[in-house]
């Protein structure tokens, strides 16, 4: 009986040892899932970030170049460059009237 009996405890020991490996391993694999799933998204981050500025920026120029550049080109001293700057000062103390700033 006591043959039986130390035939079983190794194998329980061996199923034992091998559930502690497994168990050791699922932990271990998830702790290296969550480090490189922080590496991609950093690096992902910082792509969309660099992305968001070239497209803003490329956007801005491509209105603010070309408004610019025929504002530039306008004789300043007629009736409708003068209309265009009283009105927009006229704007500018509606609003601040409006919040409160005037």
């Amino acid at each position: 009986m006591s043959d039986i009996s130390a035939s079983l405890n190794p194998s329980a020991n061996s199923v034992s040892g091998t559930m502690d490996l497994f168990s050791r391993a699922a932990r271990d694999g998830a702790a290296d899932a969550r480090e490189a799933a922080s590496r991609v998204l950093s690096g992902t981050g910082m792509f969309l970030s660099r992305i968001l500025y070239t497209s803003t920026y490329t956007i801005s120029y491509g209105v603010v170049f070309p408004v610019a550049l025929v504002a530039q080109s306008i004789p300043r001293d007629n009736a409708a460059v003068r209309g265009l700057i009283e009105g927009a000062s006229a704007a500018i103390r509606r609003a601040d009237a409006m919040l409160g700033r005037a």
